[in-house]
């Protein structure tokens, strides 16, 4: 119980911040009046989309952040997303939104692993840029993603600091030279293909599920739908502790169960989903035999309504009162109600009508939680947010009975149980990859020389202490190897360095560019060194050479496929008595087909996977090479006659 508690208390985080470009001083005072009004435009013009939003942990939000350690005065704000990624992803969708909206701002992002936007756009990162160079260098600005690129050599561009820049530089470096800074298109690419379908995409993120749930959770939803996530986490992190108070409950009674719809995320469902459990005897929830076609909306009701128990069972009897003063007592929430109406929020509902009321009722919590938040201030808990609405909140549980005749179908949970192929696809999507295309013609007759190109391509592929680098497409650009310059480039490491070549051209070429990704370029020697290398070379021609007279003599050779061997496939010989008499010499000098034996080898391992993952397909994908299923019938066993008797 200690490590499940202590794994709870490890909250994924992510925080951002909005920076406004400076453009003419300012004193203290000033600057924070404008980054609070900042913040209320903000937050009232994304309301429509982040009202509905449900939360796994906490909601997005801004608050003002005084200057601090030469980092200037901003607009701050943290996320706890638990479990549910997408809150982080839905957030970086929103950051970027801000900054194409407010063309002054600039915003930057992170989480508990750093730079995750580098993290997830690593295939295509500059090779200059790493964990160690990559502070304040990344940014929104425009809604594109930027990198601050590094000088090639120290004090080369006079705007590029030698180190990772500080905030003021990087603002200042943003504002004076905007299309330098730009990343990638490969780069921005890959994050716009993470937070690609939103705002759209939240509806899908959704599960709707019915419920045997108490009356008073009921009501609760009804005017709080994002307390369903507060709900599930209290149960779904539970501890024998919190299970006392659900022995007898004294809040949510269960025989004031009624059927209802309740609105989950799809990680919130599936955390309630994936429990098992077995409520207390004392605790009057029965459920009904798994047979019973409303089994799941009893199962998920008894859960439900432990997390809601045990939310109000943490709460003070008498908690303060000063937490519960009206939100349209605020200065503020005329401003912001005025701008919810401009911006449509209500879609022409009838004002005083059930269904503006119930938007209305969404628009202050959502108010009370992202906008009027002074720093002095304690926040609400989610139990005493119920326990207060209780209080507050009227409901005649017989009318709510009359609903369970009307209420919406439930959502299809398929999705809960994918075939190997499905969470093949959504782990292809997940890495950027391409979705998997239909066996065509084409695949049929799959052209086997791409795996043994790739493999050439990558045994071609410069290696440092980092390892080896794989080729990334290798049908876009082919890799050459040269013997000579490898050499040369050896005797360059171990022998003595030639002087460096001075250059003019500083213009492009002095800081590290966002696109380049070039290999280590091979620099001749000096004249005079040359005979060196190439009697070297001379001299490792000579030992292969030996090395190949010494194995003919041996039966290593008969392992290999040689060009010989596959000549003769396609001729007929009338004797067999000379190439027995040559057997020792001509055809152990025989030129080996490594393209044969590469190709033939990797299949063979390929086939062997049986479609599991192995090193074969592993390193294939790798390189950008998908072979096609093999659909060729196995041989099968003869029967058991022809096998000894045990």
């Amino acid at each position: 119980m200690e490590e499940n508690m202590k794994l709870a208390t490890v909250e994924d985080a992510v925080e951002y911040r909005l920076f406004l470009i400076p453009d003419e001083p300012r004193d203290a005072e000033e600057h924070k009046e404008i980054l609070q009004k900042y913040i209320e435009r903000i937050m009232t013009q994304f309301a429509p989309m982040l009202v509905h939003y449900i939360w796994q942990n906490q909601p997005f939000n801004l608050k003002y952040k005084p200057e601090k350690g030469g980092v200037p005065a901003h607009m701050f704000g943290m996320t706890k997303f638990g479990d549910n990624i997408e809150d982080e992803w839905f957030i970086v969708y929103i950051v970027k939104q801000i900054t194409k909206e407010f063309p002054e701002l600039v915003a930057r992002i992170e989480d508990n692993d750093g730079e995750f936007l580098l993290i997830e756009a690593a295939d295509y990162l500059p090779k200059w840029l790493d964990p160690d160079n990559s502070a304040n260098r990344v940014f929104f600005y425009h809604g594109e993603l930027c990198i601050i690129p590094a000088p090639r050599k120290p004090g080369a561009v006079s705007w590029l600091p030698t180190a990772p820049p500080t905030i003021p530089q990087a603002l200042n470096i943003i504002s004076t030279h905007p299309e330098k800074i730009l990343a990638s298109e490969s780069v921005r690419a890959a994050v716009n293909r993470r937070i690609r379908g939103y705002p759209e995409k939240i509806q899908a993120s959704l599960h709707r599920a019915h419920c045997f749930l108490p009356a008073g959770i009921v009501a609760v939803l009804k005017q709080r739908p994002r307390l369903v996530a507060a709900g599930v986490q209290a149960f779904y992190l539970r501890d024998p502790i919190d299970l006392r108070a659900c022995r007898i409950f004294k809040t949510f009674l269960p025989e004031t169960r009624i059927m209802t719809s309740v609105t989950f995320t799809k990680c919130l469902y599936a955390q309630l989903m994936q429990q098992r459990f077995i409520p207390d005897r004392r605790s009057g929830f029965k459920l009904p035999p798994p047979s019973h076609p409303q089994y799941r909306a009893h199962e998920l009701g008894m859960k439900l309504a432990h997390g809601f128990e045990i939310l109000c069972s943490k709460c003070h009897p008498h908690f303060s009162d000063s937490k519960k003063s009206p939100v349209t007592s605020s200065p503020l929430w005329a401003g912001f109600l005025d701008s919810l109406k401009k911006n449509d929020y209500f879609k022409g509902l009838i004002e005083g009508s059930a269904q503006y009321q119930e938007r209305l009722e969404m628009a202050k919590n959502y108010f009370q939680l992202s906008v009027n938040r002074p720093e002095s201030s304690v926040a609400m808990s989610p139990g005493e947010e119920i326990l207060t609405l209780l209080q507050t909140l009227p409901f005649d549980i017989e009318e709510l009975k009359k609903e369970e005749a009307n209420l919406p179908p439930e959502d299809d949970d398929q999705w809960l149980d994918l075939s190997p192929d499905q969470l093949d696809q959504l782990l292809q999507e997940a890495a950027g990859k391409r979705d998997p295309e239909p066996i065509s013609e084409e695949k049929e007759h799959y052209d086997l020389t791409r795996v043994s190109k790739s493999m050439k391509a990558f045994l071609s592929k410069v290696s440092t202490h980092k390892g080896a680098e794989l080729p990334r497409d290798p049908s876009e650009t082919p890799i050459t190897f040269d013997a000579d310059s490898f050499l040369n480039y050896f005797d360059k490491i171990l022998g003595p360095r030639p002087p460096e070549s001075d250059s003019d051209d500083q213009d492009e070429e002095d800081f590290e560019s966002l696109e380049s990704d070039d290999d280590l370029d091979f620099e001749t020697q000096e004249p005079g060194e040359e005979a060196s290398v190439k009697g070297t070379l001379d001299d490792l021609k000579s030992y292969m050479a030996q090395m190949d007279r010494e194995l003919a003599h041996t039966s290593i050779g008969k392992s290999f496929a040689t060009q010989k061997q596959m000549e003769s496939l396609a001729q007929t010989t009338n004797s067999n008595s000379d190439e027995e008499d040559s057997g020792a010499g001509d055809s152990g000098m025989t030129p080996v087909d490594v393209d044969l034996n590469l190709v033939s080898n990797i299949l063979e391992s390929y086939s062997s996977q049986a479609g599991l993952a192995g090193p074969a397909s592993n390193l294939l994908q790798s390189m950008g090479v998908q072979l096609p299923d093999n659909t060729d019938p196995r041989p099968t066993r003869k029967p058991a006659e022809d096998q000894p008797a045990h």
